[in-house]
């Protein structure tokens, strides 16, 4: 039996997010007897790039996309125009396949499901990946000094509650959010499933690469054999913290003189080389590369540590960080911050990373303590990976999405 569902992402498949938070899960799950219209809204620098990879994945996985173009400008208007483009789409789609569910990746997405499921009695799947109206504050997009900004927040809290209230299953990133999830929407939601980000550990896998590939690839970055080599992969801007993480790097290179800080990212690296001027800290010792998901897993295996902060707030608490999995998977280990989503249970639970409650001076001796003994360890790489497997493999997050459909549309 082929179940019919209609998969709805503002995020872009050409995106590295699309290409490793959402394909992944849907191409597991077209083996399992699901069909999928993917409607996602598509970045045309990167859709001009990555057109023809996509359409290959979804033809290979019995999945039918259709990309929209993204409207970027002027703020707030352009998402109006996108979520009107999104739901005639949506609509015209219901009218030729009369689909079972319809899946919607965060809020904007969430507010056509809504639509769908008064209009149609369509089964709706609100996989919510944060508190996104939270989110908009306190990552300082909105700036409720703003009286129209005000005003957007307000109407979103009261539509939150909507979108909670209605969704027949909920998907949420952590257990750390639950409870704001049963308090928004007013009691205990039983449809509820938490599936953090995963990571697909075939991929992510340091046996598949070669000690020669690794060697090569450090050489050509400028690093000599013995460097240590910090590395911080995503981007940098709103959430992150930079200015605490080159922080840290002056205590490491304090005790690891050959310490090296490698940037994987898609960013302008000026911020922070502007950070690491006014903090004396040599240009020379900052190493900046930009990557694609296929290109990652060599990049990371010449990584000896990894560090990311990330700013705590509220809406943190249901984040869960990919970068976490994908690191996991690699066998490196990792310093991070508390207070971001199920981050320090898992880690403090597996001692699979060190947790900085506080940042200052000694945490960060602590942590470079934690990260030394790690590396002294003989079969801790292969420690961290089995960790990885265990709480984030893709196989696993692909079963437990296979069971909410299960469990909502009453499959046998």
């Amino acid at each position: 039996m082929i179940v019919r569902v209609l998969y709805i992402s503002y995020d872009g498949m050409t995106d590295p997010l699309g290409q490793s938070q959402v394909l992944p899960y849907l191409c597991g799950l077209s083996k399992m007897g699901f069909e999928f219209d993917l409607i996602s809204f598509e970045k045309p620098d990167k859709f001009s790039l990555h057109q023809s990879l996509i359409e290959k994945i979804c033809n290979e996985h019995n999945i039918t996309w259709h990309p929209i173009k993204y409207t970027k400008k002027p703020p707030i208007l352009s998402t109006i125009y996108d979520l009107f483009k999104m739901n005639n789409m949506a609509n015209k789609l219901y009218q030729q396949k009369k689909f079972e569910a319809v899946h919607c990746r965060s809020y904007i997405p969430a507010i056509v499901g809504r639509q769908l499921k008064l209009k149609y009695q369509l089964p709706f799947i609100f996989d919510m990946r944060g508190f996104w109206v939270d989110e908009r504050v306190e990552g300082k997009i909105w700036n409720l000094k703003s009286p129209a900004f005000e005003f957007i927040y307000q109407y979103f809290k009261k539509l939150e509650k909507k979108l909670f209230s209605s969704a027949d299953y909920i998907i949420s990133l952590t257990n750390a959010a639950i409870p704001t999830i049963n308090k928004i929407r007013g009691g205990t939601q039983h449809n509820i499933s938490v599936i953090p980000c995963c990571v697909d550990d075939h991929h992510f896998d340091y046996t598949e690469i070669s000690h020669v590939n690794t060697i090569d690839l450090k050489t050509e970055l400028g690093f000599k054999n013995d460097d240590f080599i910090l590395t911080y992969l995503g981007s940098f801007s709103t959430w992150y913290m930079p200015d605490k993480m080159l922080d840290f790097f002056k205590v490491l290179q304090s005790k690891k003189v050959n310490a090296k800080f490698l940037f994987i990212t898609q960013e302008n690296p000026k911020a922070i080389q502007d950070l690491a001027n006014s903090k004396n800290i040599n240009l020379s010792d900052l190493i900046f590369k930009s990557a694609n998901r296929a290109e990652l897993p060599t990049l990371l295996s010449i990584s000896d540590a990894t560090v990311y902060f990330i700013t705590p707030s509220f809406s943190k608490i249901a984040s869960s960080p990919t970068k976490k999995a994908e690191l996991l998977c690699m066998g490196i280990p990792t310093v991070c911050n508390d207070g971001v989503g199920d981050t320090s249970k898992i880690m403090e639970e597996n001692n699979s990373g060190y947790v900085c409650k506080n940042f200052n001076t000694d945490e960060y001796n602590s942590a470079i303590d934690f990260l030394i003994n790690s590396l002294n360890n003989v079969n801790e790489k292969s420690r961290l990976r089995s960790i990885g497997q265990k709480e984030f493999s893709l196989k696993s997050g692909i079963e437990k999405y296979y069971l909410a459909y299960q469990k909502l549309l009453n499959l046998k």
